[in-house]
């Protein structure tokens, strides 16, 4: 958070108590943590674990994951990988493509094979 100017004094942070699942537990502390960064307007709401302490810890590296993407654009490693992932899939929907024409030239040559055989005298 140092690295990326993040100040404490800039985060205002909340508890709430959690919701879903944990019975008593949940309804009775407050484990959710809440941050807002307010230079930049960011809001995190996490609830991952049924430790408050943890969902702090969680909550500002979320924070400074998605300050971090904003400060460094298309650099960022959370920018990389979903590039990443954007050309995985571009590369899957090419061979898609064409394992679905393949099989549509089989189809095509098993019609050709149904038509009447034509005898001409």
């Amino acid at each position: 958070m140092q690295k990326l100017g993040i100040l404490e004094k800039d985060i205002v942070e909340k508890f709430i108590r959690s919701s879903g699942k944990g019975g008593q537990k949940v309804n009775k502390s407050a484990t959710c943590v809440y941050l807002k960064h307010t230079p930049t307007g960011i809001q995190i709401k996490c609830q991952k674990e049924r430790v408050q302490s943890i969902n702090r810890f969680l909550a500002r590296r979320i924070l400074a994951d998605r300050i971090e993407s904003m400060q460094m654009g298309k650099e960022s490693a959370e920018q990389q990988r979903i590039e990443k992932i954007r050309r995985q899939k571009r590369r899957r929907s090419k061979r898609a493509k064409e394992k679905m024409l393949r099989l549509k030239k089989i189809q095509s040559e098993k019609k050709k094979l149904r038509a009447p055989i034509r005898i001409c005298l």
